[in-house]
């Protein structure tokens, strides 16, 4: 629904734009690779706690779960983030049969955006680590008193079957999750922005997240942008990640900012936000000024005013009357 307008919007994905989770792209399912081999070692866990987000889906709220924690290995942007892209399509463009959806593999290659010009076994290789790792990726919805605790434990995906022989990809999701993939509180997340920042993992992140942010958003922490990328290199090393990543997206066209302080936090103002990264036919709807707060009015004022209307005089004919004199 378009606030402004009251009108219903149908946000449908294609080639250019895939409709994304709200959620997922504000929690940081999908982070950068960690550089260094000492925080780059094979199965990093990740644990992130969406209680806030997906407590709103209608099996947190029908349970009575409080507590929601997706745990897994460390999603990256450049292969997972992609497959799970192309996860999404798959579900958004083809019939889905009970919790399935079927379709060629080599279509599904094209919906994560990888080129099919890649050998098979590239695709293969590209394609495999990241449906393992996505499948792998646990959530669970939890609710705790003093005697019991009642838990529910699913997956981001149940299961994913592919044959390049046959040419056949099968994906399987949890139907209580489809509210997940459908959220109703979703954007267009417009993929060239993604395209335009190759092997720029921390830029990437960063799009998903500002993209998923309401019109105008409020300044936002340089904290809170380190905690969006879940790095694990020292803070000034974190800081020094994300003021580089809003430049790029400035250099693209994406954002305009500003980095400003308030007292001892450091904020990022968004001025305007261009995910098709082109100026609009109308600028000035990029960035609206917010109504001006209606001023209150005084108990005197307000006599006159009422003396006013009984007299039949408007503000306009005052108006009118002081311009002729």
């Amino acid at each position: 629904m378009d606030k402004s307008s009251g009108e219903l919007v149908t946000l449908t994905p294609n080639n250019n734009n895939t409709v994304q989770p709200v959620a997922l792209m504000r929690l940081g399912v999908f982070v950068p690779t960690l550089k260094s081999l000492k925080n780059s070692k094979k199965n990093t866990l990740s644990r992130t706690d969406a209680t806030e987000e997906l407590t709103r889906l209608s099996l947190a709220r029908a349970e009575g779960f409080d507590k929601v924690e997706i745990t897994g290995p460390r999603l990256d942007m450049d292969n997972d983030f992609k497959t799970w892209v192309g996860i999404i399509h798959s579900f958004a463009r083809h019939n889905v049969t009970g919790d399935k959806v079927e379709l060629p593999f080599v279509e599904f290659v094209k919906l994560c955006g990888i080129p099919s010009s890649q050998s098979s076994r590239r695709l293969r290789e590209r394609i495999s680590p990241s449906l393992k790792r996505i499948a792998g990726t646990v959530i669970s919805f939890s609710r705790t008193d003093e005697k019991h605790t009642r838990e529910y434990i699913t997956h981001l995906v149940q299961s994913a079957y592919y044959d390049t022989e046959r040419d056949i990809v099968q994906l399987q999701a949890d139907p209580r999750l489809f509210e997940l993939y459908q959220f109703d509180r979703k954007v267009l997340l417009q993929l060239k922005a993604i395209n335009a920042l190759k092997r720029r993992e921390s830029a990437q992140a960063l799009y998903t997240f500002i993209e998923s942010l309401p019109r105008d958003p409020a300044p936002i922490s340089l904290a809170r942008l380190r905690a969006r990328l879940n790095l694990k290199s020292p803070v000034f090393s974190q800081n020094q990640t994300v003021r580089r990543a809003m430049e790029q997206l400035r250099e693209i066209g994406y954002l305009d900012y500003t980095e400003i302080q308030r007292g001892r936090t450091k904020l990022f103002c968004i001025h305007y936000r261009r995910p098709r990264l082109k100026a609009p036919n109308d600028e000035s709807k990029e960035n609206p000024l917010p109504p001006s707060p209606a001023e209150k009015v005084s108990p005197e004022m307000a006599e006159k005013l009422a003396l006013l209307e009984k007299l039949g005089i408007t503000l306009d004919d005052l108006e009118k009357l002081f311009k002729s004199r």
